[in-house]
């Protein structure tokens, strides 16, 4: 039994070994597992390539006992040189229909990296500094069991698509 179970932790040390790195990845403790709305992580990263494509995804972690299968959330959006924030109001589904959670889980916490379809609001089309703000929008303040919250950025063509 020893030998499987060191024979998998290997395997899977050589397999996350050779995934990609992510441009840039940072995830904060939500207070509590309360994310109130008035915590709003702040997540800034630098551009310098402005001819690579880049991907952005929201990255959750919570508890099984989220009681919602979706997460209503708004995005602040400041590029290099804007003094306007751009606003946008997103929608991230967590759960099927039947209430599967769709992340992968360990135990009873759940992570989900979701691709945000952001549109016009995010090319990285300047070189500078970019900050995306995460507001909860639920109808519950605080919104109870969830842990953590954080975002992605990776160039066109690395790492998680889909549902993770």
């Amino acid at each position: 039994m020893f030998r499987i179970l060191l024979s998998l932790f290997i395997l899977c040390c050589l397999v996350s070994g050779c995934l990609p790195s992510p441009y840039y990845q940072k995830q904060e403790a939500v207070p509590k597992n309360e994310w109130n709305s008035n915590f709003r992580p702040i997540f800034k990263f630098e551009i310098t390539d402005t001819a690579s494509r880049y991907q952005t995804s929201f990255i959750i972690q919570h508890s099984q006992a989220y009681p919602y299968s979706n997460l209503w959330m708004w995005l602040y959006i400041k590029s290099p040189g804007d003094s306007i924030i751009k606003k946008e109001r997103v929608n991230v589904v967590l759960a099927e229909p039947g209430g599967k959670w769709l992340g992968r889980g360990f135990g009873t916490i759940y992570e989900e990296r979701v691709v945000l379809a952001l549109g016009d609001s995010v090319k990285f089309n300047r070189k500078g500094t970019y900050e995306i703000a995460l507001e909860q929008n639920m109808r519950v303040n605080p919104l109870p069991e969830v842990l953590h919250v954080g975002m992605r950025v990776e160039k066109f063509g690395q790492g998680y698509i889909k549902h993770q």
